[in-house]
């Protein structure tokens, strides 16, 4: 087995640009996404006021809106159509509305009729800044009914008014590189993995090398040797990222390390296995890049982590429950993020032990059944 990866090393080194899909690759890939979420989350996001109602509230609330560091005041207007030209222009990202008499709505006790907008077809920018208005205007409305309002028109009483606390459990900063760079990564790197090994087995039928490859070997010693390689070099990279991670970032790990670790080796084996069984099944590297890019490009859309799966088509809870890495994220979320009990993190480690020995297997038989073909 030894003899095998070293012959797949020196392949590495004479071809560069194989080389570079195990090195260069891998590298900027964590260098891009770990510079695009090192702010952790959109801050200074752009939005517009209109004010018609020029009063005190609509003073609170422009006041409120500027302390909120997700967001920047880029124009305060009284007109509806300048401010929706720059929604358009993409210069803000959303808007307050005070309408005339609003003010005097709100100390009447009926609807002041102030509105929200914003644009949602940037669903992350949305959200963050469609919570941030939201907030600074109930803290306006909230401040001026107790501090200017109220204050001025009766007699000081010491009442205590109910609070809410609303706590976001396990990500409290709402950071984006917590929640979306430890899955983005082995996302694309088990893709890269998957493409250098179906390459690297497609070189070997294409120019017959075969028997170079098997030489001295049996098949079992020598499909292992050369799909290890990938996944120990590939397997440095993201252990190198998760370090940075840990170590550099602050996102420590609240459950166990270990189990992550072997279920990301588990993951890497487990894609290795599939580009081989493919390759060696077709004998065609473009249809084997084409079943690589649909199967394992679908990875982090079908695995429940950035897209619900609640309520979803039969079709789409099913191919979420046949690729691997819908285990492996769970398994990683469990111990790094939530910090649950070994126990509970069994099951996504056999069922990627099982992917695993399952492909290995079925490339086996298709080696197996290319060597006699070969003979014959």
């Amino acid at each position: 087995m030894l003899h095998g990866i070293l012959r797949e090393l020196d392949y590495l080194l004479k071809h560069k640009w194989d080389l570079c899909m195990v090195t260069l690759a891998p590298a900027l890939m964590i260098v891009l996404f770990a510079s695009m979420f090192a702010q952790g989350k959109p801050s200074h996001l752009p939005i517009a006021i209109i004010d018609q109602d020029q009063s005190e509230l609509s003073r609170t609330i422009i006041h409120h809106a500027g302390l909120n560091h997700s967001l920047s005041i880029n124009s305060i207007s009284s007109s509806q159509d300048e401010v929706e030209q720059l929604l358009n222009q993409n210069k803000i990202w959303g808007y307050i509305t005070v309408p005339e008499g609003a003010e005097q709505r709100l100390v009447q006790a009926k609807d002041a009729q102030i509105s929200i907008a914003y644009n949602q077809s940037y669903f992350s920018v949305g959200n963050t800044i469609s919570s941030a208005m939201l907030m600074s205007t109930l803290q306006a409305i909230a401040d001026f009914g107790g501090q200017q309002y109220l204050e001025n028109r009766i007699p000081y009483l010491d009442a205590p008014t109910p609070n809410v606390k609303i706590s976001p459990l396990f990500n409290p900063g709402l950071s984006y590189e917590f929640y979306l760079e430890p899955y983005m990564i082995p996302a694309i790197l088990h893709l890269l993995l998957c493409c250098c090994v179906a390459f690297a087995v497609g070189q070997e039928l294409k120019f017959g090398t075969t028997k170079t490859w098997l030489d001295g070997q049996n098949l079992w010693l020598a499909l292992l040797s050369k799909n290890m390689t990938y996944v120990l070099i590939f397997s440095f990279w993201t252990w190198l990222w998760m370090f940075w991670l840990i170590e550099f970032r602050g996102w420590f790990v609240q459950g166990q390390l270990w189990p992550i670790l072997l279920g990301l080796f588990l993951l890497y084996s487990a894609y290795a296995f599939i580009s081989s069984t493919v390759v060696l099944a077709t004998h065609n590297l473009a249809k084997s890049f084409g079943f690589i890019a649909v199967y394992g490009g679908s990875s982090l859309s079908f695995a429940g982590v950035t897209l619900p799966l609640n309520n979803a088509p039969l079709f789409t809870q099913f191919w979420s429950n046949i690729i691997p890495y819908t285990p492996y994220a769970k398994l990683q979320t469990e111990q790094w993020v939530v910090g649950s009990p070994i126990s509970i993190s069994l099951l996504p480690l056999a069922v990627l032990a099982v992917y695993c020995l399952f492909y290995m297997f079925t490339a086996y038989l298709f080696l197996k059944k290319y060597v006699k073909g070969v003979q014959a």
